[in-house]
């Protein structure tokens, strides 16, 4: 079963007023969505985002956003530049695969040697 994990792309303060409390200190995140398992660490096209408020700690979803955290949000997107979908093998994957091709040397040798009469 392969974990998900959240790594940030772009961080940024933003100074738009919150709506909840009406302070100007916020910060918005995107974030590129990881796949992680034993054998591989996928990286996805999956971007997700979030607008929080310093003061009150609350996430400001995109429901309750002004006009100002649209545009900021719009602004802030495309500079959120993610990395290339990829997948990169762990050491654990590759230790398996030497031992396969070892398993598969060693059969081999002794079939020609002749332990092994069909």
């Amino acid at each position: 079963m392969a974990n998900e994990k959240l790594v940030t792309i772009k961080e940024a303060d933003i100074t738009n007023n919150c709506p909840e409390c009406f302070n100007q200190k916020m910060s918005i995140r995107f974030y590129q969505k990881h796949r992680l398992s034993k054998l591989y660490d996928r990286t996805t096209k999956e971007i997700s985002f979030e607008v929080q408020c310093h003061k009150c700690h609350s996430i400001i979803y995109p429901v309750n956003w002004t006009p100002d955290i649209e545009r900021i949000f719009e602004y802030y997107k495309k500079m959120a530049i993610p990395e290339n979908t990829s997948i990169r093998f762990t050491p654990m994957f590759y230790l398996l695969i030497l031992l396969f091709l070892a398993l598969i040397g060693a059969g081999a040798y002794l079939y020609l040697e002749g332990f092994f009469k069909f």
